[in-house]
């Protein structure tokens, strides 16, 4: 099964444990540092589109973009329960074949969706097509697995559950092809009180920082730091999370 085909009816009761608002302040500090106003926004890999509402709850003029029709399908149904001035735009691309309208302030792409580009040479391509559509002085946001974590997952099995949902999950990693591959099991209680069982294969591969940083300057980017988990200095020695904050020039 593809990607996010089953897991995205129940991915947002997986993932309770994210904490969108504090992602959203941390986003905004580096908002804040831009040098311009930051008022359009693109969420790049949106997914189930609730970072992307809780920005547009702030006050952004918000863009979600994502390659998953399911994914995109639940961003759109949250739109009833939301108290934004404007709702969201949201687009169904990948992120190399990214075509916005017109242009934007910023972009965060954020949850390690950048590991999920496999391929470097449509990575290259992605943010190629970010830095296109980013005004003067715009910023892109980002954040990566590191390698470290991603080859300390290897052969690690993880559960979550809720009332509803039961998934397993097995980590496999590939020196040789620097991929961290995911293999799920997933089980959801239909609305009759019977299981349905889906299977789901995920892969992240292990971007080097230095390779990334090559990747964004060869886009046109500069001004480009590194940032740890959440944090406004940079990365320490073992870090599992890295943030990339890139600039293009005024």
């Amino acid at each position: 099964m593809a990607s996010y085909e089953f897991l995205a009816g129940c991915y947002d009761e997986l993932t309770t444990d994210v904490k969108y608002a504090q992602w959203a302040d941390y986003l905004e500090k580096h908002f804040a540092r831009a040098g311009i106003r930051i008022h359009t926004v693109l969420d790049l890999a949106c997914g189930t589109g609730s970072l992307t509402w809780e920005l547009a709850r702030r006050g952004y003029e918000m863009i979600g973009v994502d390659r998953s029709e399911e994914m995109l399908a639940q961003a759109n149904e949250k739109g009833a329960e939301q108290e934004a001035a404007e709702r969201p735009m949201f687009l169904h691309q990948s992120m190399d074949r990214l075509d916005l309208y017109g242009t934007i302030d910023a972009c965060v792409c954020c949850l390690d969706s950048v590991n999920y580009v496999t391929r470097p040479a449509l990575l290259r391509k992605a943010f190629e097509r970010v830095h296109l559509f980013l005004v003067p002085g715009g910023v892109f946001l980002f954040d990566i697995n590191t390698p470290e974590k991603l080859r300390g997952l290897d052969g690690q099995v993880f559960l979550d559950e809720t009332e509803d949902t039961y998934c397993v999950w097995r980590a496999e990693y590939s020196g040789r092809r620097r991929i961290c591959t995911y293999a799920m099991d997933l089980f959801r209680r239909t609305e009759d009180g019977l299981w349905e069982r889906g299977e789901e294969l995920h892969e992240e591969y292990a971007y080097e920082p230095d390779e990334l940083e090559e990747m964004l300057r060869a886009a046109g980017f500069r001004k480009i730091t590194r940032y740890g988990e959440r944090i406004m200095r940079r990365p320490r020695a073992g870090e599992e999370r890295m943030f990339f904050v890139a600039r293009k020039e005024l």
